[in-house]
Parts: C-alpha cells; structure tokens; sequence
C-alpha cells in the first residue's frame, strides 16, 4: 500500500486567528495549511514590536507579514490581517474581507487567546477586568468568529470545517486559573453546541485540547529546572508538545479523512490527560 495522504485541502480557504507569533501554535498551522494546498488568512493584533519577545527582535520577526512570507514560499496565497477577535464589527469586516479577496473560506482555527499573566490568581483575588480580558478573548472571540464564518459557510452551501484552540485546563480545572479554564471549558461547550447545530450543513466543529506546548506562552516559567521537573512529572510521553504536534491534527480535522468527526474536544497532550 502507499503512503496515506490526507485529501480535501488543496485549493481551500482557511482562516486562522493568533497566527503572528514566532513560537507558537498559530504559525505551524497557517504553514502546513499553506503547504497542505490551501490559501490562508491570518490575522494578529498589532502588536507593537517593542513589546515582542527577545528572539523575535533578534530575528527581524514582523508578526503575520512573517507568516504570510511563510506561507506563500509554501505555494500558497496570504492575506494578514490586524484584526481583534473581541469585537463584533471587526470579525464581520474580517469575513467580508476574506470573501471578497478569496471568493470562499472552508476553514476557520480559532486560536487566538488572552497571555498567561495577572489571571493566574485565586478567584477570589483576580481582578475583574483581567477575568473580563480572558473570557473576552477566549470564549466570546471563539463564538463571534464561529458565529459570523459559519453563516457564510452556511450560505456557501459546501461544508467547512471550525475548529477551536483549546486546552486540556479546560478538563483538568487546575486551581488558580480560573478564567482560563473557564474560557476553555465554554469552548468545549460551544464546540459541542454548534456541532449539533451545523451539521446538517456539513460543517464539522472540533476543539483540540493541547497539553504543555513549548511557545512563547511558557516563557514565565523558563526553560531549566522548574520546566524539565513539570514534563519529567506530567507528561508520560516526556517532552513537551511542539505547534506541528497540534498543525498535524488541524489538518486531519480539516481533510476528508476527518469527514466523520465533529463535536470533539480532542487531547494533544503527550498523555497528560486520559479522561474524556
């Protein structure tokens, strides 16, 4: 027999949100996407370059315009886009966008998420804006875009494929991270709503569950001790994800071979997590 190839991606739109970051999970799935065949919008928030990360700065890093460059060496057309998935009118502007440069959009990741930082606090001491920034940026930039990409895979009328970033915190609901496992879990919740919703129309919605990922997200925790006793300890597999670790179910959640699942919230975690 030949090798297995995934199919169904060639010639597609996707959409995928939090895509700037040079270390991260965004950028490996607007890659391999590109690379698997389909054309990519990518979208990040703008960041000033004075507040990337040191590697960034050291590598000329431009956020999306970066991605999109990477993207297009693969084959593919890029379209980056400064765009903030809190905001209603933004979200819509960026579909039209996207129909009226592509003509189409099959897939929609949502991944874009509130940094780890002041909501890594007891409930009873996080600050109320801090809990709003997160629920806002996880949980109800996931439904706006979910929301607004899927009347327009609705009215395309030829399936599609949404899938959500999430975390395995949203299983595990570890103490101190109270809005983030709570944005996360509503994820799951949505995901698990919209599939039942859509798929008459051939729309499939997934959530991946990531476990530890070595991205810019963990820089607080640094690279020594402290990180190899958490991955000695969590992780059966003993090492941390990578981004292609959850790019390579992206694109098995997007293909046909993936055609027969939705309403998962799938672990990518190394074993960290058995529990369904």
């Amino acid at each position: 027999m030949g090798d297995a190839v995934l199919t169904g991606l060639d010639g597609k739109v996707a959409v995928v949100t939090g895509a700037g970051r040079m270390r991260s999970i965004g950028r490996p799935i607007a890659v391999d996407l590109a690379k698997a065949g389909c054309n990519v919008v990518l979208t990040g928030t703008g960041r000033d370059p004075s507040r990337y990360p040191d590697d960034e700065q050291a590598a000329g890093w431009r956020d999306i315009a970066s991605v999109a460059e990477e993207v297009e060496a693969a084959g593919a057309q890029a379209l980056a886009v400064v765009s903030d998935v809190r905001d209603p009118s933004a979200i819509e502007a960026l579909a039209d966008q996207t129909m009226a440069h592509f003509g189409r959009v099959d897939f929609v990741v949502n991944n874009a998420g509130a940094a780890r930082g002041e909501d890594r606090k007891p409930v009873t001491e996080v600050d109320i804006d801090v809990w709003r920034n997160v629920i806002e940026t996880n949980l109800i930039g996931s439904f706006l875009m979910s929301r607004t990409f899927g009347q327009r895979l609705i009215a395309q009328g030829e399936g599609g494929a949404i899938i959500n970033i999430s975390s395995i915190a949203g299983k595990i609901l570890p103490p101190d991270t109270s809005a983030y496992a709570s944005s996360k879990a509503g994820i799951q919740a949505l995901t698990a709503c919209m599939a039942q919703e859509v798929g008459k129309y051939g729309i499939r919605v997934n959530a991946i569950c990531p476990g530890i990922i070595d991205t810019f997200r963990m820089d607080d925790l640094g690279r020594g001790e402290v990180w190899d006793e958490m991955i000695r300890t969590r992780i059966p597999m003993g090492r941390a994800g990578e981004g292609s670790d959850i790019s390579a179910m992206t694109l098995f959640l997007c293909s046909d071979q993936g055609a027969w699942t939705t309403g998962q919230s799938i672990n990518v975690d190394g074993g960290t997590v058995v529990q369904h």
